[in-house]
């Protein structure tokens, strides 16, 4: 890193007073940032380095404001569920326009930063992995670190595959405005077979050389051989499925046999605090807070407006009928017991960790959505935060964390990319593609359904496999509900023609002499998709960048 001229304003005024006897003073070492001779010059500063990398680029809210860091989004404003038929965000936050089918390489709401803040991830992992032979320190460390910046750089390509299909492959080079930008080469996107193939190859290299553990400073936060082949295993199953059709189904479940075969992960008995805190086994990777850092106010932006809260990615009504009786029977069955004007009694718990609806118990009271008077409504206070669906987000919350003023108080809370639960549906699924539902796959599923916080009843045995198939799909809808899963899932499935064309429901709840009345409602009109859909446009800006050599995704 070459020092910086920082141009002043006030010293441009000034410069006929200087210039006579100070003819260098331009020239500014900066002080919020360390000299890359230094980084390389001290093991210590380029592990540092290293560790930064898992932060990476802030991703930058419609206001310009830092939010979301680390990979993927998580925490603060728009998730990944309000641009897929998990949830709405209240206040739009750069979402409708994907859900309304309106994207386009001009306008791509809050996936616009995707592209470019993983190549430059990329490239600060190329630069690491090049000049790491010359930085002194023990043949263990060196072999360490340059796992942790594999596993990064194909973190960073599993996420580009994902939402854009074949990419422009970089191998460890670093690319720079002083490249010929004219070559088209710069520019070639590979397939997405050629880019699954090499994430995948780089995964298996980093996880011989990752620590089985990251001891109790860093826990899951940092990459471990877990959490290698762990991403190796989704991208497997990814590679499998029909938008990619870039893999087999049997190469996908070994993947996720592996680990499960590491006897490292377990599941978590309690669903709800599963997402609270760090130290449980079925983590195998996340974004972890240090103790002392700003709170993610997660609370105050998606609590209710009774309590204080913007509402933020409220679940729909799609959602919530996804989640069966405790019987174990779907809502649309019968025999299930389901009584649409007492729609919350006797729903899979999983339901009531992850959803507040009205009459839900929250912190010392109850959440009423209903009209005429209910807090939490359109006649509470500051009801331009109300819901807009009838639902506010109740997974992530932590009741110990304050709602009002949360920026300056401290917090821990981990962001999971990679938990056990998601592998053994990784298995479960690929597993019943390439062999049907043998012992293991429903072994696979009842583990999840039956930990004793939840305690489902056990899937019927006699199952199909298309039947299975249908029961692993509402299970991983269930399951990892708001985890930035289905707006993949339904894509590499090739359903969201169908999830994603469905309106974005929403409930009306209105009460008369104390009885409740439920009418269901269009929570967002126009929501849209189409083929073009399946994957994002690339930015217009970045293929202006490359002086249009970068092809378009179709459609765009």
């Amino acid at each position: 890193m070459k020092t910086s001229n920082i141009i002043y304003s006030l010293a441009l005024a000034a410069a006929g007073l200087f210039s006579a006897c100070q003819k260098d003073y331009l020239n500014i070492t900066p002080t919020d940032r360390v000299l890359g001779s230094a980084v390389l010059a001290d093991s210590s500063l380029f592990e540092d380095y290293v560790i930064n990398r898992y932060l990476s680029i802030r991703m930058q809210d419609k206001e310009g404001e830092g939010t979301n860091p680390g990979f993927g989004r998580g925490f603060e404003y728009g998730l990944w569920s309000s641009v897929t038929d998990e949830s709405i965000y209240n206040n739009d936050d750069n979402t409708w326009v994907i859900q309304q089918g309106q994207m386009a390489p001009e306008n791509t709401g809050i996936a616009g930063t995707i592209w470019g803040r993983s190549y430059r991830s990329i490239r600060e992992c190329n630069y690491a992995i090049n000049n790491i032979d010359s930085v002194e320190m023990s043949a263990d460390l060196r072999k360490r670190l340059m796992a942790e910046l594999r596993f990064i750089r194909a973190f960073r390509y599993h996420d580009l595959i994902r939402n854009y299909g074949g990419v422009v492959m970089m191998g460890n080079k670093e690319y720079s405005l002083n490249n010929d930008l004219t070559d088209p080469a710069l520019f070639k996107r590979a397939t997405i077979k050629e880019s699954m193939d090499y994430a995948v190859a780089e995964l298996t290299a980093a996880a011989a050389d990752l620590p089985t553990a990251n001891g109790d400073k860093w826990k899951a936060g940092r990459a471990t051989q877990g959490a290698a082949l762990a991403l190796k295993a989704r991208l497997q199953l990814y590679a499998a499925s029909p938008l990619y059709n870039a893999g087999t189904w049997t190469a996908a479940a070994a993947a996720a046999k592996v680990v499960m075969d590491l006897s490292k992960y377990s599941l978590a008995a309690d669903y709800s605090q599963l997402f609270l805190k760090s130290d449980n086994n079925e983590i195998i990777f996340a974004r972890q807070y240090a103790v002392g850092a700003r709170h993610v106010c997660l609370e105050i932006s998606n609590g209710a407006n009774g309590y204080g809260g913007w509402a933020g990615n409220t679940p729909l009504q799609n959602m919530v009928d996804a989640y069966e009786m405790k019987n174990g029977k779907p809502i649309t069955d019968a025999t299930s017991g389901y009584n649409p004007q007492k729609p919350y009694e006797n729903r899979d718990a999983r339901f009531y960790a992850t959803i507040l609806y009205n009459g839900a118990p929250y912190r010392g009271s109850t959440i009423q959505t209903f009209s005429p008077g209910g807090k939490d409504g359109k006649d509470g206070p500051s009801n331009w935060n109300s819901t807009k669906t009838g639902y506010y987000l109740r997974k992530f919350m932590d009741d110990n964390n304050p709602i009002d003023n949360p920026w300056d108080v401290a917090g821990l809370q981990p962001w999971i990319y990679l938990r056990y639960a998601e592998v053994l549906l990784n298995y479960a699924e690929a597993q019943n593609e390439a062999a049907g539902p043998d012992a293991s796959v429903y072994s696979a599923v009842n583990q999840i359904r039956q930990r004793s916080s939840v305690n489902q009843p056990a899937l019927a045995p006699g199952l199909s496999k298309d039947q299975m198939r249908d029961a692993i799909r509402r299970e991983r809808q269930v399951e990892l509900a708001f985890e930035e899963h289905r707006f993949y899932d339904v894509r590499r499935w090739k359903i969201a023609n169908v999830t994603e064309n469905t309106p974005a429901y929403g409930v009306d709840v209105s009460i008369n002499g104390g009885v409740y009345t439920y009418t269901r409602k269009t929570a967002l009109p126009n929501k849209s998709f189409s083929d073009k859909n399946y994957w994002l446009p690339i930015p217009r800006a970045e293929i202006l960048a490359s002086n249009n050599k970068l092809e378009q995704n179709a459609g765009y």
